[in-house]
């Protein structure tokens, strides 16, 4: 016998169960499989531990500078990298446990395990192992008129890194190990590792850091990259851009890995090097081949609703392909859920998905850069605001960075925001919410901006970009 949903979900990410929870409000019997533990990557191993690991950071920063705020520290500060480590591991079980209980509340069967599908709307389920090592699980079969998957994604691994877990490691390791390395090459300046190298650096690692384009966070803005790398030069870290590893030496005590420079060929030792290279969906081992869905290299091919090539299959989040956000996932889950409810819904905007980096400065956009909005063909006012120029900023302690706001010259429409400092990704929510309203620089202006906030640089930054710029 087998259990009949209306709606199967399988992967328990925040794309995944709350995908879930919209299709149970919607009316439909509603099912979870999930193979390892509920909340996925990001709440696990993912993007709310590492936002744990990266505010002890922060804190250590802070107490190594509490004499710029007037205030008298007896002794060395220290990191406990342990410590620090279990904190962001309790951090993360509490979340887990805030599913299990939403899963209860709302009434969604929860089946442990791994799915696969038989017929595009029957599933084979097996017992899987946990990333803890537990076993967990059992065998059924589930039935659904609609299936959607939601397996998320996982490190990418390249030939010259070669992944051992010790030596050579993932996002995963670098969150989770309790014996703090003295040094550590990261391969790759995206928003995974620039926040490794923030968290790895203030808990007194040598930091090198490698990346294969010509700039930090290459698919930021090219002045967020900028500013992004003073600030780490500046503290320490060593950045080396347009390189690229070759090989890796793992027969030694320590890991060694030839990167090619401008400069030529060179051999950097580290206790380990963590690779950063980005992430690929989860495809494989699903039975999509079996029901014909239609894949390409790392993630399963969808419309702008989530639908497959296959009727009633969907996929949703990172194993649909990038930008590989929780947000994002979140979003396009609901969309899938409430279109398959008939409800009239919009696709995606994905330009206007906000993209976020945590380490400090933090960075966060929304909408085109300068650069691409030329290339499309528009005629820009640019505006920028430092965050030198803003009395918060200062009172804070936080004065780098910038807001830097790109309007369309012919009708003010709001093409793209761009803001490094401290809070930028909290910041940047009023400009996708702008962006959704249509709203234009004008309005901006005439909207009144409480004082003395970090929020004001949107309104000075718009100022100065239709030369009028008070504060500055």
């Amino acid at each position: 016998m087998s259990s009949k949903y209306d709606v199967i979900v399988i992967g328990t990410g925040p794309g995944g169960y709350e995908t879930a929870i919209r299709a149970t409000q919607l009316g439909f019997k509603t099912a979870v499989v999930e193979k390892n533990k509920l909340g996925g990557v990001c709440l696990n191993i993912g993007c709310i531990p590492t936002k744990a690991l990266l505010k002890s950071a922060e804190m250590m920063d802070a107490i190594r500078h509490a004499e710029s705020f007037g205030l008298d520290i007896d002794g060395e500060a220290k990191a406990n990298f342990e410590k620090v480590v279990d904190r962001s591991r309790g951090v993360a079980d509490k979340m887990n446990k805030g599913v299990q209980f939403l899963m209860k509340k709302n009434k969604i069967d929860v089946h442990l395990g791994h799915a696969r599908f038989t017929a595009p709307n029957r599933l084979s389920v097996s017992p899987s192992v946990d990333m803890d090592g537990n076993n967990i699980g059992e065998a059924s079969e589930l039935e659904a008129t609609h299936v959607i998957v939601a397996t998320g994604a996982r490190a990418r691994e390249i030939p010259p890194l070669p992944v051992d877990g010790q030596k050579v490691i993932t996002y995963k390791e670098a969150m989770t190990q309790r014996v703090q390395p003295e040094s550590i090459v990261i391969v790759g300046a995206g928003a995974i590792g620039v926040e490794f190298a923030y968290f790895y650096h203030n808990m007194g690692t040598k930091v090198t850091i490698v990346e294969v384009l010509d700039r930090l966070v290459p698919v930021e803005d090219q002045d967020a990259s900028r500013e992004l790398a003073r600030s780490f030069k500046k503290a320490g870290i060593t950045v080396l851009t347009s390189a690229q590893v070759l090989s890796v030496d793992t027969s030694g005590a320590n890991p060694v890995a030839t990167v090619k420079t401008k400069k030529g060929e060179e051999q950097i030792e580290a206790t380990q090097i963590l690779s950063a290279v980005g992430v690929t969906g989860n495809i494989e081992d699903l039975g999509l081949e079996t029901i014909g869905v239609k894949t390409e290299p790392g993630r399963i091919v969808i419309d702008d609703f989530g639908r497959t090539n296959v009727a009633g299959v969907y996929a949703i989040g990172d194993v649909a392909g990038g930008p590989w956000l929780a947000h994002k996932a979140s979003h396009e889950g609901i969309l899938c859920v409430e279109k398959i409810a008939g409800h009239d819904v919009q696709p995606m905007d994905r330009r206007n998905i906000p993209g976020c980096t945590y380490c400090q400065p933090q960075i966060a956009s929304t909408g085109y850069t300068e650069k691409a909005a030329k290339e499309a063909g528009y005629d820009v006012k640019v505006g920028k605001f430092p965050f030198s120029a803003s009395g918060k900023a200062s009172a804070i302690g936080h004065p780098e960075g910038f807001v830097k706001i790109i309007f369309d010259a012919k009708y003010g429409e709001l093409l793209g925001c761009h803001i490094v400092g401290y809070d930028a990704t909290e910041l940047i929510a009023e400009v996708v919410t702008a962006r959704t309203l249509e709203t234009t620089a004008h309005e901006i202006m005439e909207s009144i901006h409480p004082h003395p906030t970090l929020s004001e640089a949107v309104l000075e930054a718009t100022r100065a970009a239709y030369g009028v710029p008070i504060n500055t």
